[in-house]
């Protein structure tokens, strides 16, 4: 048994780190079992986790290179994700294209 009452301010301090990372560790590891556990019910039924959240996964990572450049200003470009930029918009109300509008 420890003996923290002629434990030095410095070892006391330590001590705490230690026994901090060991909860974070614990609580680590207990988040990935249950997790496993649940992703090996949700597979026992046929479903995959994401399935039964609903959670998306983004399978793409780092940035996309824009695909259309506003011919007005060559700093305003879109990739052709997400919402489109007013200019976009704005250049089909006009009767331009998205080919049109291509790098």
């Amino acid at each position: 048994m420890l003996d923290l009452e002629n434990m030095s301010l410095k070892e006391l301090q330590d001590l705490r780190k230690q026994v901090d990372r060991s909860i974070v560790d614990f609580e680590e590891r207990k988040r990935r079992e249950a997790l496993a556990a649940v992703e090996q019910a949700a597979r026992t039924h046929g479903f995959s986790l994401n399935e039964l959240t609903g959670a998306k996964i983004n399978r793409r990572s780092g940035k996309m290179a824009p695909k259309y450049a506003n011919p007005e200003d060559a700093a305003q470009t879109w990739t052709g994700r997400g919402r489109r930029p007013r200019w976009i918009q704005d250049a089909l109300n006009g009767g331009k294209t998205l080919a049109d509008l291509e790098i």
